[in-house]
């Protein structure tokens, strides 16, 4: 996978109406995001905004599919704040890689695919042929919080 032209990424963002967050501070006795080679990695990115989760609850109860996949565009847009942030720049990410999405579920709610949807495509739309890539969306019980999604994600420099 190629990116664009430097600086693609930014005006994107910017077309969008999106500025990348600050980095959210962790919550234990981890980093951010780590440069491996390559390669920067992110920890799991909840629905952070201001220091405060968009959402709390379990998708298909509290939290309706849609308003999960609004957060998990919330947790994309700080996973790329803080892959930016280890890179050098939202402009130093050539692909987005891998993106692993995790959904507090309803024991009922088999809808996963479609809140992870929410990330996809914003990177989709953010990095064109370049956001393109290979995807998680695993259903769980609980996550820190109570938040309703989760996301780590790998990018490519």
């Amino acid at each position: 996978m190629t990116g664009g032209p430097a600086g693609s990424v930014s005006r994107r963002l910017e077309d969008l109406g999106l500025v990348l967050p600050e980095v959210v501070a962790p919550l234990a006795a981890y980093v951010p995001a780590a440069r491996v080679g390559d390669q920067v990695l992110t920890s799991g990115q909840l629905p952070m905004v201001d220091g405060a989760l968009r959402a709390t609850g379990k998708v298909g109860a509290e939290v309706s599919p849609e308003d999960a996949a609004d957060a998990a565009r919330i947790c994309a847009l700080n996973a790329l704040a803080a892959a930016a942030a280890v890179a050098g720049g939202v402009d130093a990410i050539r692909s987005i890689d891998k993106v692993v999405v995790y959904v507090a579920s309803d024991p009922a709610f088999t809808g996963q695919p479609a809140v992870a949807n929410g990330a996809s495509t914003l990177f989709l739309d953010l990095f064109g042929d370049a956001g393109r890539h290979v995807r998680s969306a695993v259903g769980v019980r609980v996550l820190p919080l109570d938040a309703p999604v989760e996301l780590e994600l790998t990018v490519s420099l």
